[in-house]
């Protein structure tokens, strides 16, 4: 283990399977105590974990680090409070909050979205956001120093993309609402930042990453030429969740491989 976060105690939503949960696993390797938070304990199937069997509280431990899970709908304002408040009461404190649990929905042009499309988004990628900046931020003011959070947004926060305007919608409102709250808190010590990554290996993209049509296009598309991997998002968390980046708020982090340059191909 480092100590790049040491005996900070970080709480991060979404956290069974994909970029939470490598998250996690990567802020335990520093030196924090982190609490998972997810609806359930066990990664979603189809994932790009290293190791599927165990969940994420027990891949942490047995690796030596601290993590305890609480459950958490994170759509429920009075689920995400109790999270936070499990926190408090467990480790003393909250010094990073990653609100990083999100839905996707895609596949439709915009008139053919259904509400329910819409409002799923809404919910979990808005709403859920949000009850997570303000529970932090009771926190962090009822304890004072000031605190850290990170939202996972998304370069569907940045710009528009077609088939997918819902969830675009959804991350718009999640990278304003970044900008809002690291305005408004900046003066208590509260620093808040997005990370805005492009698609990735987890389990949410898995079909798309194994459609070969889908997988040429997007290969092609991006300047790196490659997916993103979980753990770039995981490594981007670390620093912004420590005290390197103490200098940055407010700023929506692009971790895309070139995709919001242009779309290149050569």
């Amino acid at each position: 283990m480092s100590d790049r976060l040491k005996n900070k105690v970080a709480v991060i939503t979404g956290a069974a399977s994909g970029f939470g949960r490598a998250i996690a696993v990567a802020y335990a390797r520093e030196g924090a105590k982190v609490v998972v938070s997810d609806l359930r304990e066990a990664p979603l199937t189809g994932g790009f974990e290293s190791h599927p069997e165990l969940t994420t509280v027990q891949e942490i431990v047995q690796a030596g680090g601290t993590a305890s899970f609480v459950k958490c709908d994170v759509t429920v304002a009075a689920e995400v409070a109790a999270l936070v408040d499990a926190a408090v009461v467990r480790h003393g404190r909250i010094d990073i909050m990653v609100n990083n649990a999100g839905i996707y929905r895609g596949g439709k042009l915009a008139h053919e979205f259904g509400e329910e499309d819409l409002e799923a988004c809404w919910r979990v990628n808005v709403k859920g956001t949000w009850y997570g900046c303000q529970e932090a931020v009771k926190a962090f003011l009822r304890q004072g120093g000031g605190g850290n959070i990170i939202n996972l947004v998304s370069t569907a926060g940045l710009q528009g993309h077609p088939k997918q305007s819902v969830y675009n919608i959804s991350k718009g409102a999640q990278a304003n609402l970044t900008r809002c709250f690291a305005i408004e808190y900046g003066h208590a010590g509260i620093r808040v930042n997005g990370i805005c990554p492009t698609y990735a290996k987890t389990a949410l993209t898995r079909a798309l990453f194994d459609d070969k049509n889908f997988d040429d296009f997007f290969v092609q598309s991006i300047p790196l030429k490659r997916w993103g991997e979980a753990g770039d998002i995981a490594s981007l968390a670390v620093f912004l969740g420590s005290d390197e980046s103490s200098y940055m708020h407010g700023v929506l982090v692009r971790i895309d491989g070139g995709e919001t340059l242009c779309r290149y191909s050569v």
